[in-house]
């Protein structure tokens, strides 16, 4: 007898890491966005991140979201979120580790801020795949000169 052979749908290495940033993202603490980035070189994962308060702090779920009180625009007054954004916490992550990201592609479910961008172009990241965008103009200019490679799925 002759085993039957299941067919079904092997997701591509972009959507499988794309999953995985999603994945990432439910672990998010904010109110106002879950945030999920995977570090990869080489189809292997190097760190993850998600948006959270620093190690040890209280989250936003627990004390509020002072942004959200203010009514403050996404993409503004950063500096006013107690959450570290989940690329920042993944180049964090990778650097505890003693792990170079250098050359690495970052998935994530969100276009980096600008001070993200910063972090990512000084890190050497070589590309980004996302899978929504943001509404912060000077970050994507800033990724274009640094000639990192940005793709939205």
């Amino acid at each position: 007898m002759k085993k039957k052979i299941s067919v079904h749908h092997r997701p591509s290495w972009d959507e499988y890491f794309l999953e995985m940033a999603q994945l990432v993202a439910k672990r998010s603490t904010c109110l106002r966005r879950s945030v999920g980035a995977v570090l990869v070189r080489d189809k292997r994962i190097l760190a993850t991140g998600y948006n959270g308060a620093p190690s040890g702090l209280k989250h936003c779920i627990e004390i509020g979201c002072l942004r959200q009180e203010l009514k403050i625009p996404s993409g503004e007054r950063h500096e006013l979120c107690r959450a570290l954004h989940a690329e920042q916490n993944a180049l964090i992550q990778a650097s505890l580790h003693g792990i170079s990201v250098k050359a690495a592609t970052l998935y994530a479910t969100t276009q980096p801020c600008v001070i993200c961008a910063k972090m990512l172009i000084n890190a050497g990241i070589k590309e980004i795949v996302m899978t929504h965008g943001y509404p912060d103009k000077m970050a994507l200019d800033f990724l274009k000169q640094a000639k990192i490679k940005l793709r939205k799925i």
